[in-house]
């Protein structure tokens, strides 16, 4: 497991200074577009670094990307099957939970579809995504509880929930059985408002 972590981190590094360059842009560009330190920046590139999900969707927005393009080879393809266990594991929790990305589609309108265990006791939190975004869950196993800005829904296995992700928002397991679930997650526009800011500079 420890192996595929590595070889994800220095994929995913590898992504970034390739786009990075590829827009001519600096460090020191890239972390301000960003939003992120410029250490942390550093170590994402060259793989040593194990970013958060939100440090992720930040860099893959600045760069125009969308997520799901960091962790795949960037040749574009008319389709894309991942087998079985080939998923990217982007999230662990400290008792055993996953939250894995199977799926995912192209900017600018991303399409990401996530397969997610939370574990007994274990609580994902999660910053505003970019204006627009939207999530679908669907609660296959166990019981979980979703907060959405001031909001907050309890759900059962069969449940489902559709909800604008442009706020704070976490999932939380509090029971002593794990929980599963599929998540979808819609991010229109990637990077357009980056791409803006570039052509106003200019």
């Amino acid at each position: 497991m420890e192996s595929n972590a590595e070889q994800l981190a220095q994929s995913i590094g590898a992504r970034v200074k390739s786009e990075r360059k590829k827009h001519e842009w600096t460090l020191d560009h890239l972390s301000e577009l960003a939003g992120i330190s410029r250490r942390m920046l550093i170590n994402v590139e060259q793989g040593t670094a194990n970013p958060s999900v939100s440090i992720l969707l930040r860099l893959s927005d600045a760069l125009g990307l969308g997520l799901p393009a960091l962790v795949e080879p960037p040749e574009p393809r008319a389709t894309s099957l991942t087998r079985a266990g080939e998923g990217a594991t982007l999230w662990s929790g400290e008792n055993g939970g996953r939250g894995i990305l199977v799926a995912g589609t192209e900017a600018p309108d991303v399409l990401e579809l996530w397969d997610w265990t939370l574990a007994p006791g274990e609580r994902h939190e999660s910053e505003a995504h970019s204006a627009g975004t939207r999530e679908l869950l669907h609660l296959h196993k166990g019981s979980i509880t979703v907060e959405v800005g001031e909001q907050s829904h309890k759900l059962r296995a069969g449940d489902a929930l559709t909800f604008y992700s442009d706020v704070k928002h976490s999932y939380e397991n509090s029971l002593k059985t794990p929980a599963t679930f599929s998540l979808c997650v819609y991010e229109p526009g990637v990077g357009h408002a980056h791409k803006q800011e570039d052509h106003d500079a200019k």
